[in-house]
Order: structure tokens, then C-alpha cells, then sequence
């Protein structure tokens, strides 16, 4: 009679400990389950985030790509009126030499002018004449003086625009090396293969 209130006692525990293990079980269950869906959202967060990440690095080169474009397309008009600067300043160079040597042939002729007047007493009327010619000459000499300081005005002028334009370049060669700073971090971060 002994054994058997210690035999439903042993059964009764047995029950309450199958019970214990059923809800132990369900609970690691539960919890298993649980991080299994925090890890998918998780997942899904992180893959959303590389998607993301990925539209604004491609839509960072093609900013990037268009600055490029713009800069390069500029860099060429920029080259091609300095070209055709040149040009002008040769074709100006070679006007230049021609009108010294102009003046070089009106200095001689100036000093033939006035041997012969010192020489000849006929020709005075002629030579009053070819006086007045010179000093049509000499005016016209003093508009080409201030025709050629107009032209040094607008060569310093040119000069000063092109300062200012090279400024331009150099702060956006400095803005697009600020700008390519996230892309090179990113870059660091998530290295493409």
C-alpha cells in the first residue's frame, strides 16, 4: 500500500514535468520563430538599403558623368577661342611689322623731302604740298597710337577673363572634388568588384 500513493505521485510529477517540457518547448519555439522573422526584416531592411544605396551612386555618376561632359564640351570652346585669339594676335603681329616698316620708309622719305628743300628753291610750293601731306600723315599716325591703345585695352581686358575663367575652372575642379568625396567613402565602404 506503500508504493502505490509514491507510484501516483511519480506519474502525476511525470505528467506535470511532460507539461513543463511541452511549454518550455513551445516557448523556444515561439522565441525561435520570433528571431527568425526579426532576422528576415532584418535581411529585408539591409537588402532595401543596399537598393537604395545603389540608385544614389548611380544617380551620383550621372551627375557626375554630366558635369564631366559639361566641363569637357566648355574646356573645348574655351581652347577654340583661345585659338582663334591667336590667330588675331599673329594677324595683328604681322600689322604691327608692316606699319613699322611704313614708317621706317616715311622717316627716309621725310629726309629726302628736306635735302631737297634745303637744295632746290623751285620746288617750295611742291614741298609746302608734300608738307601737308606729312602732316596728314602724322595724324593719321596718331589715330593708329590710339587705335593700337584701344587694342592694348582690350588685350588686358581679354587677359582679365581669362584670369577670371581659369578662377571658374580651378573652384569647379575644387567642387567636384568635394562633391566625389561620398562616392569615394561609399567606395571604401562597398567596394565594387
Amino acid at each position: 500500500m506503500g508504493n502505490e500513493p509514491q507510484e501516483a505521485r511519480t506519474s502525476t510529477d511525470d505528467a506535470i514535468l511532460q507539461q513543463q517540457y511541452l511549454r518550455a518547448l513551445s516557448s523556444f519555439e515561439g522565441i525561435v520563430l520570433s528571431q527568425i522573422d526579426v532576422k528576415n526584416k532584418l535581411g529585408d531592411r539591409l537588402n532595401y538599403s543596399i537598393r537604395a544605396g545603389l540608385i544614389i551612386l548611380s544617380v551620383i555618376a550621372f551627375s557626375i558623368l554630366v558635369l564631366l561632359l559639361t566641363l569637357s564640351s566648355q574646356i573645348n570652346r574655351i581652347s577654340n577661342v583661345v585659338g582663334s585669339m591667336n590667330t588675331h594676335f599673329s594677324a595683328v603681329s604681322l600689322r604691327m611689322d608692316e606699319i613699322v616698316q611704313h614708317l621706317g620708309s616715311m622717316e627716309t622719305q621725310v629726309a629726302n623731302l628736306r635735302r631737297i628743300e634745303r637744295d632746290t628753291g623751285q620746288l617750295q610750293a611742291e614741298i609746302a604740298g608734300i608738307n601737308d601731306i606729312t602732316g596728314g600723315i602724322s595724324v593719321n599716325i596718331g589715330s593708329i597710337g590710339e587705335h593700337m591703345a584701344g587694342t592694348r585695352a582690350n588685350v588686358e581686358t581679354i587677359a582679365l577673363t581669362m584670369n577670371a575663367m581659369n578662377i571658374e575652372v580651378q573652384a569647379m575642379s575644387a567642387e567636384m572634388h568635394r562633391m566625389a568625396k561620398p562616392a569615394r567613402t561609399l567606395n571604401k565602404m562597398f567596394p565594387f568588384p
